[in-house]
């Protein structure tokens, strides 16, 4: 018997009712194949080492055998997506196959995605093409890396056969773990039928899976309120950590954001090569709602949703649950700000961030638009301004030797010594991300003939971002022009 197979699942999604899932048996694929097997994320979910040699894992992976204690279901939600409403979404293409408890004792879920068709597939397959499978196993461990909130990849599976998109691809099957998928829109589509004891359980479950502690030492009274107040600093947080390093997530839904603060969908997303503030990969984001610079209005926009939703649980007065949560929504905006200045001065060497700093900053970015400058290694390369062995991956033009010695000048009246000045920056830049056209070309020599080379090599660079890694310096380079990817898709 497969290990597995005896893998001890919980079901305590599934045990909050049939309002909130849907049971779903994983629609058998014809030859599964183990692509990757995340070893360090089995061995932290306590998941036997031998699996990834069990020939029997692929076919548990891809949906053809279910474990002894999954009881797979298909959860429901709704979103607004662009920004229009729609009333019923759900996992129209994943299964949650059970909970696992990771060795720091929570709960973690496992999800199928590309695993059939379901009560919510909408007219949909049910499959995903190999591409967004292997897309999404790198760009989420890279985040992971950065140490970013995120849902990780245990497994990505080829399935041998062949989805329809605007032609026939390869399919496959990602093993999604996170430590839960409770989404904005999960807590919509209940408050939009006024079911509010269903919002409740929903906010209980989410409280206890997340922010148990945290509430009760500071909203004991007032959960729910509490609940608002956490959502809202966890997304503040992770979208200054996504801007960064230059993420843009590209489908910024409301059905795409989890409560418990962790990145979810990483379908159209991108990461910039030269920066420019108001930049949009995503081929469906046509008008730029979700490009970089608006992720943090986005986010907010969504929270507004959040709140709503929440109002009935907050105060049986409707006006003073609207006034906390007015009030806490205006928290997001000084939080946001707080961590992305603390986050970008880092990345310049400094210890704290003030007005100075702040200034800093700002000049550093109009900087790297004037120039078009590589946002990753331009960060990366003031580690190389202090006389000491240089990395040498990228080189500032002259024009920006007086910004470089008016910088130096600030950190030295910031009180910063050189040597932790430069362990900081490299401490905080990575120098490897996923670079959009290297994803492409790993995803095109995997779907064309077979090759998994560059995909695997790309994984295991990801696994340590921040360090240089002289064998594999080219991976770090941006793309030349003709190997630009100018447009990302969604994996649907």
């Amino acid at each position: 018997m497969s290990a597995f197979a005896r893998a001890e699942f919980s079901n305590t999604y599934r045990a909050l009712g049939s309002r909130f899932s849907t049971p779903q048996a994983p629609v058998p694929v014809k030859a599964p194949q183990l692509i990757r097997f995340n070893t360090g994320l089995a061995d932290f979910l306590s998941l036997s080492a031998e699996l990834a040699d069990d020939p029997l894992t692929a076919q548990y992976l891809a949906g053809n055998r279910i474990a002894a204690r999954s009881e797979p279901v298909a959860t429901v939600y709704a979103g607004h997506q662009f920004g229009n409403w729609n009333p019923q979404l759900g996992d129209g293409r994943a299964l949650l196959l059970g909970e696992l408890r990771g060795r720091d004792g929570a709960l973690y879920e496992v999800q199928l995605k590309g695993s059939g068709q379901t009560p919510y597939s909408r007219m949909g397959d049910g499959r995903s093409p190999l591409g967004p499978v292997l897309r999404e196993y790198l760009v989420s461990e890279a985040m992971y890396a950065f140490g970013i909130p995120t849902t990780r990849s245990l497994a990505a599976v080829s399935t041998g056969e062949r989805v329809l998109r605007d032609f026939l691809l390869p399919g496959g099957v990602l093993t999604r773990v996170a430590r839960s998928h409770v989404r904005i829109g999960t807590v919509q589509y209940f408050a939009s039928r006024g079911d509010t004891d269903a919002v409740r359980t929903l906010a209980d479950f989410v409280i206890g899976r997340h922010y148990r502690d945290a509430i009760a030492a500071d909203f004991a009274d007032d959960p729910y309120t509490g609940l608002l107040s956490a959502v809202i600093h966890a997304q503040a947080r992770l979208i200054a950590q996504w801007m960064s390093v230059g993420f843009i997530h590209g489908v910024m839904n409301t059905d795409n954001m989890l409560l418990g603060g962790d990145t979810v969908d990483y379908g159209p997303c991108a990461f910039m090569d030269h920066y420019r503030a108001d930049k949009v990969f995503s081929s469906i984001d046509a008008h730029g709602r979700y490009a970089y610079d608006r992720q943090a209005e986005i986010g907010l926009w969504n929270l507004h949703w959040l709140a709503q939703a929440l109002l009935p649980l907050m105060d049986e007065d409707q006006d003073q649950a609207i006034e906390k949560a007015r009030g806490l929504l205006e928290e997001f905006q000084p939080a946001y700000e707080s961590h992305y200045l603390s986050l970008f001065a880092a990345k310049l060497g400094f210890a704290d961030a003030d007005a100075p700093v702040a200034a800093r900053v700002e000049s550093f970015l109009q900087q790297l638009a004037k120039y078009n400058l590589d946002f990753t290694l331009a960060f990366r390369a003031l580690g190389d301004q202090f006389g000491t062995e240089p990395e040498g991956v990228f080189c500032f033009p002259p024009e920006m030797q007086a910004w470089l010695d008016e910088w130096r000048a600030d950190l030295a009246r910031h009180g910063v010594p050189d040597a932790q000045a430069q362990a900081r920056i490299r401490r905080t830049n990575p120098l490897f991300i996923p670079r959009n056209h290297r994803i492409e070309q790993a995803i095109e020599a995997a779907v064309e003939d077979g090759d998994f080379t560059l995909f695997q090599t790309l994984a295991d660079v990801l696994q340590t971002p921040f360090s240089d890694q002289p064998a594999q310096r080219e991976l770090a380079a941006p793309p030349a022009p003709q190997e630009e990817v100018l447009r990302t898709f969604c994996g649907t």
